[in-house]
């Protein structure tokens, strides 16, 4: 049966898995009460009873109609022909664009039996359509990635700003105005909807010379769009102070805020940062998702012998455990993650932080306010009084708060911290450059864990590659041997990491555990001799080493690896 024939008359799919010998009548009696029951297709009523294989229905699919069946995980798209189809029709009929073929364009389906659907793409497209047959749960996907709101974004940004173009417009009723169909309400809605999708860590809106940018945070790394409508800025942040609370008459000094948004379904905690800038205000809101916000250690890809002591250390009754690193390198996260698993009724547990960035069951969480004098110091000190078995600081920050936390770990308290170092070794030095008397330090600390976030590369695009030869020597020399013949990956780009090569991250960690050398270092006040009394350590790793490690197994790339340390890095690419 050609392709055309196919379209000339209803194909009715039971009748074509029975001719394929896939389903016996009595199942198909059985799906089509299945069908009418749940309200689904057949074909995903027959999948859903197991009557029949997915990839089985679709090949057969494939094979009477004579039509191709097309993995998408490994298609490359064309994303001016997948925009041919808007995104709403290509969710409604379950389709997607994939090149163009005799005279016409080539439609993913799900169901390539809707010829309601195809119709209505042809005379959308005003070209004649090729079905092809794809995996539901691959088209689904596909579309979520495809699909960005660049265009969306920048029509209602379009239309927002003729709106400020008018004469009698008045921005403040703009920022006021709690219509929806508002421009800058829907222009903010579409932009949390995107980085939702995009999973974003955070959204900056920049105002520029004639110009707005607005970038999002994916990965570690930011993607930028670029908009002329540039009196657009002072509309949205006018509207996000007043989501904030804060006040929208200062335009003079930085202000801090924060609220609650609920974007497909999620949760999500928006921390809003503005800064004064020279064409206006900057804004960068950090997202934080509550309702994914379920913490465990065996999420943070900690290796398995490093998650052993890790955890072994978190069970001790007292005593101090630092994570390092800078911003951004997830030492929230494995902290919380640490928190989780100790959280219990038969635990006290307070935690000192600014801000608070995850609500966490059972657990006493305070935010420090410095304008009512409410400093890490002081809360502290009320916290200890609260009979806590565990404290957590959200950041040595200060002399005062890293003492009363080193007295607090050795009065019979678990207090965990963060600090802004760039590994463990240095971090214990650290604590008595900011005045902590050495024999606080050297008694106390019980470990430090220094922690950074690399990419992974994508699982669709990766393939190999060879690293350049003064490249290869340095990770030799890490490595402690050759690795001549190994196999290192890098992705090539494509819809699925939205051409970076790269898709979610890990962490990579080193973990230093005082012994009796180290501490009588510190007590010294001796920064060599502790670095000297660390590497002799038989359990540490650097950092980079456990980085290589992933670069090894496929996991991140060798060009993350290097990135790891920075002054390591300019001496290999130097």
């Amino acid at each position: 049966m050609s392709q055309d024939d196919s379209r000339q008359r209803k194909i009715r799919l039971g009748d074509l898995l029975i001719q394929a010998g896939l389903l016996t009548d009595t199942q198909l009696q059985l799906a089509l009460q299945e069908q009418k029951r749940s309200g689904s297709k057949l074909g995903r009523a027959v999948i859903d009873l197991g009557f029949v294989a997915e990839v089985k229905l679709l090949t057969a699919l494939s094979e009477q109609m004579n039509i191709p069946f097309i993995e998408l995980r490994h298609f490359k798209f064309d994303n001016v022909l997948v925009q041919l189809l808007p995104e709403a029709m290509a969710r409604r009929f379950r389709a997607i664009i994939l090149t163009r073929e005799g005279g016409g364009l080539l439609v993913g389906m799900s169901d390539p039996l809707d010829l309601f659907a195809l119709d209505e793409m042809e005379r959308l497209l005003k070209t004649h359509v090729h079905p092809a047959v794809v995996r539901e749960a691959e088209l689904l996907a596909t579309l979520d990635t495809v699909y960005r709101r660049t265009s969306e974004i920048a029509s209602i940004a379009g239309e927002l700003e003729g709106d400020l173009q008018e004469s009698d417009f008045d921005l403040s009723k703009l920022g006021a105005d709690s219509n929806s169909e508002a421009p800058v309400v829907r222009l903010l809605q579409t932009l949390f909807e995107e980085a939702v999708q995009m999973k974003a860590s955070d959204i900056h809106i920049e105002p520029d010379d004639g110009l707005v940018r607005i970038r999002q945070r994916i990965d570690g790394v930011l993607s930028e769009q670029v908009m002329k409508e540039h009196r657009i800025a002072s509309a949205l942040v006018m509207r996000l102070k007043i989501m904030s609370g804060l006040d929208i008459s200062e335009k003079r000094l930085p202000q801090d805020g924060r609220f609650n948004i609920r974007v497909k379904g999620r949760n999500i905690d928006v921390r809003v940062s503005t800064m004064p800038v020279q064409f206006g205000e900057s804004v960068v809101m950090r997202l934080l998702d509550q309702s994914g916000a379920m913490f465990q250690l065996e999420g943070t890809g900690m290796p398995a012998d490093l998650l052993v002591r890790f955890r072994r250390l978190l069970h001790r009754p007292f005593g101090m455990v630092l994570v390092t690193g800078p911003t951004g390198s997830g030492k929230t996260t494995t902290l919380y993650a640490g928190l989780s698993e100790l959280n219990s009724p038969e635990k006290k547990i307070i935690t000192v932080e600014d801000p608070v960035e995850y609500r966490l069951p059972r657990v006493n969480q305070v935010q420090v306010n410095t304008k009512i004098d409410l400093t890490f110091g002081r809360v502290l000190r009320a916290a200890l009084r609260q009979d806590p078995d565990i404290v957590l600081v959200g950041e040595m920050r200060d002399q005062e708060t890293a003492e009363i936390g080193l007295r607090a770990a050795l009065t019979g308290h678990l207090v965990l911290s963060t600090l802004h170092t760039n590994d463990a070794m240095t971090s214990a030095m650290r604590l008595i450059d900011m005045g902590a008397e050495p024999f606080l330090v050297a008694t106390a600390l019980n470990a430090v864990l220094a922690q950074r976030l690399v990419r992974k590369v994508c699982e669709n695009c990766m393939g190999e590659h060879a690293p350049e030869p003064r490249e290869l020597a340095w990770l030799e020399s890490l490595h402690g041997g050759s690795l001549a013949g190994r196999i290192f990956k890098r992705g090539s780009g494509c819809h699925q990491c939205h051409n970076s090569g790269y898709s979610g991250r890990v962490g990579v960690y080193e973990l230093l555990e005082m012994d009796e050398s180290m501490v009588a270092a510190l007590r010294r006040s001796d920064p060599q001799g502790f670095a000297e009394a660390a590497k002799a350590s038989p359990h540490y790793r650097p950092l980079a080493a456990c980085a290589l490690d992933y670069a090894l197994a496929g996991v991140t790339s060798v060009e993350e690896v290097l990135k790891v340390c920075a002054t390591l890095t300019d001496e290999v690419v130097a």
